[in-house]
């Protein structure tokens, strides 16, 4: 009796051991439930979208004509700074306009530009607002005393008329965007009348070039994925429905990691069921 009294307090250990052990691998094991976390992750369309920026451009010319206050742009007190780079003869300024106001980036939109204001970079990805701020207003970027490109950015996003220019001032390229998304992308619908969203394909010269988005009837995300120079790109990932606040992935799908990558033929990487539960792993 005394000899299991004694193995005891080992046998505990191991039980604890191996559950710690079990735990550990659970959270290292990224396909070990499906249920995702991410909070920048959508769980239903989007709203107004492509409705309000011809409006918002209006407002800022009628602005215009008023006496705006210094610094304010759609409503927002920005801060105004200067990067200066250079690269043998040619010396790159970037005049923009930041906003100190801690807001969650759009999550449909891939390209958020931010201030990384510790390394003095302009950034389009990896926004993290302990290190930086959502750039917003207008930009200007030169060389030397000429200017190569303007636009308006929207927290970060791309909003209104940008422009290019080359080395003569001739314009060289036009886009317009509605807070990131360019304007020529494709909207399909369920219920045109109620705005009910089917698919979001992004369009840029005539080809799909960023986030796409495919939603169930009552809004919830069903397909994520990114194109690039109109090819499928990175990891497409299919969600369940569900009728709760979770989002459940169904399936993922891997792409070339670049356009036009020959021979490339994509893969199901992992599977899911309804519950999360991992059904199927690509080894």
């Amino acid at each position: 009796m005394r000899k299991y009294l004694a193995l005891l307090p080992a046998l505990v250990w191991i039980s604890v051991g191996q559950g710690q052990a079990q735990e550990e691998e659970s959270i290292s094991d990224p396909d070990s439930s499906g249920v995702v976390n991410n909070r920048l992750l959508p769980t239903s369309t989007p709203v107004l979208l492509f409705s309000d920026a011809e409006d918002d451009l209006k407002e800022e010319k009628k602005s215009k004509k008023k006496k705006r206050k210094k610094n304010v742009y759609f409503g927002e007190r920005t801060k105004k700074t200067l990067i200066k780079s250079s690269f043998r003869d040619q010396v790159t300024y970037q005049v923009f306009h930041f906003t100190l106001t801690k807001k969650e980036p759009d999550p449909y939109i891939r390209d958020i530009y931010w201030y990384d204001s510790k390394n003095k970079a302009v950034k389009k990805s990896g926004y993290n607002p302990s290190r930086g701020y959502l750039l917003h207003g207008p930009y200007e970027r030169r060389i030397g005393e000429q200017v190569v490109e303007t636009g308006m950015y929207y927290y970060g996003t791309k909003h209104g008329r940008w422009m290019t220019f080359d080395g003569k001032n001739i314009l060289q390229d036009k886009r317009h965007y509605d807070e990131g998304w360019p304007k020529d992308s494709r909207i399909t619908y369920y219920n045109r009348g109620e705005r009910k969203i089917e698919k979001l394909t992004p369009i840029e010269y005539e080809l799909e070039e960023g986030n796409f988005y495919h939603f169930y009837p009552d809004g919830q995300v069903a397909v994520t994925g990114e194109y690039s120079y109109g090819e499928k790109v990175g990891l497409w990932t299919e969600y369940w429905p569900t009728e709760t606040e979770k989002t459940v992935k169904k399936r993922e799908i891997q792409y070339q990691s670049e356009a036009f990558t020959n021979g490339y033929k994509p893969y199901i990487r992992a599977e899911w069921d309804k519950e999360g539960n991992l059904i199927y792993r690509h080894n």
